[in-house]
């Protein structure tokens, strides 16, 4: 993990900060000194986050709540108000992977609830944090996606189409901070080693995949202030940002 503080004193969010890819990025958030707002539906995962980030002397404020609940989202955003008066960072991690299926196979209630927790979520959290967001002297976003979004290869046209959704949806944000101090961008992180990827490829071993706390200092270098791209991908597997 990084030794630097260039996250001190920051407020932070993470979405889906109870396992996985939010869980390592969460404590990589810490490391660097920032107060991390812990999101997620699992208690028990915010739980074990919490004590081994005061092991290592950092912060963070755990939030067990359901993405998909929208009017939560908002409250959220308020209670942040109340008490930080902005937001520096947000990494909008979670996400569900759906059934893999062909597309005609697919039931209107799946389509419905992986597009809102992919999707209508992540439009829920921009709208309520937006500004929080505009109060940070270097505001940054991150939208972890999936190079599905581009190759939508066949039986993951559900996930692909989220994906494609977030990526065009964090494109327009972007635009439009451009005058701003936000900057809005999107994250690949590739084959990670992860419980969505065991269900995705259940023949794959998983120890040929990196583990999460492999890419989390890539992911939490996008919210750096110094980090200046704006509406562009970073794509874990060539290392190099290009536009959305």
């Amino acid at each position: 993990m990084s030794d630097t503080q260039d996250l001190q004193d920051r407020v932070v969010l993470i979405t889906g900060a109870s396992r996985g890819i939010g869980y390592f990025t969460a404590i990589e958030a810490a490391k660097r000194g920032a107060h991390v707002i812990a999101v997620a539906r699992t208690a028990g995962g915010l739980e074990d986050l919490d004590d081994e980030i005061q092991a290592a002397g950092g912060s963070c404020t755990l939030v067990p709540l359901d993405i998909a609940d929208g009017d939560a989202i908002d409250r959220m955003g308020g209670s942040i108000f109340e008490r930080w008066g902005k937001l520096d960072g947000l990494i909008a991690n979670a996400g569900l992977l759906g059934i893999i299926s062909p597309v005609p196979h697919l039931s209107p209630k799946e389509v419905d609830n992986v597009f809102n927790v992919n999707v209508t979520a992540n439009f829920r959290l921009i709208r309520s944090l937006d500004p929080l967001l505009r109060q940070s002297d270097a505001a940054r976003a991150v939208f972890v996606s999936s190079s599905a979004a581009e190759s939508a290869n066949p039986f993951w046209g559900l996930y692909a189409a989220t994906k494609a959704a977030v990526n065009a949806m964090t494109k327009s944000y972007a635009g439009e901070m451009e005058q701003s101090l936000v900057n809005a961008n999107v994250f690949y992180p590739g084959a990670v080693r992860t419980g969505m990827r065991a269900k995705a490829v259940p023949g794959e071993n998983p120890e040929s995949l990196p583990h999460p706390r492999e890419i989390a200092p890539k992911l939490v270098d996008m919210i750096v202030p110094s980090s200046m791209e704006n509406g562009q991908i970073f794509d874990i597997q060539t290392g190099a940002y290009r536009p959305l």
